[in-house]
């Protein structure tokens, strides 16, 4: 059985292995060919990819609250409202290969990206969040820094980030633009 601070560095590194593989994706979409192998085949995945991300930030979060008995604050439960839904509507859209699943789950992307930006600049920055949360945890309290700045905070918008690269960096091949047609 592993212990909470393990769980703590193995999500921590899970955060930012999606968080540059998002951005290296959305990188490399936009300046190398969509014909290159490493972009066409992490774009015909990007459903997956997505609904994978999407699930393990549901269950990281899952066992912070349920299992380490981390309380979430007002932010942290706003921001679930805006990643579970997306571990649904992402696996139905895999399965259905629908790419158009990414305008369903922009609101929620958007939404979650501003309450985790905001969440992490608060975590660092107290006297900005006066008033974000009522009754319960504080919104500024910190469970965890793993490596100095990963938070569930961070996570979070990690997570945000990466799914939204994988449903919305996608380079169109010529085959796409006759389907769309």
């Amino acid at each position: 059985m592993m212990d909470v601070r393990t769980v703590e560095l193995f999500t921590s590194l899970l955060a930012l292995i999606a968080l540059v593989g998002g951005v290296s994706y959305a990188l490399l979409g936009l300046w190398i060919s969509p014909q290159a192998s490493a972009v066409s085949e992490i774009r015909r995945l990007s459903l997956w990819l997505a609904w994978l991300v999407a699930a393990c930030a549901t269950a990281g979060s899952l066992y912070f609250s349920e299992v380490a008995h981390y309380v979430p604050c007002r932010l942290c439960w706003f921001q679930r409202i805006c990643m579970y839904p997306l571990a649904g509507i992402l696996l139905v859209a895999a399965i259905r290969k629908d790419r158009n699943a990414r305008w369903y789950a922009l609101p929620m992307l958007v939404a979650g990206v501003c309450l985790s930006v905001y969440h992490y600049l608060i975590e660092w920055k107290p006297s900005l969040g006066e008033g974000a949360c009522g009754i319960g945890p504080s919104c500024t309290d910190v469970w965890f820094r793993r490596m100095g700045f990963v938070t569930l905070a961070f996570m979070a918008l990690s997570g945000f980030i990466a799914i939204a690269a994988l449903l919305f960096v996608q380079p169109h091949t010529p085959h796409d633009q006759l389907s769309e047609k």
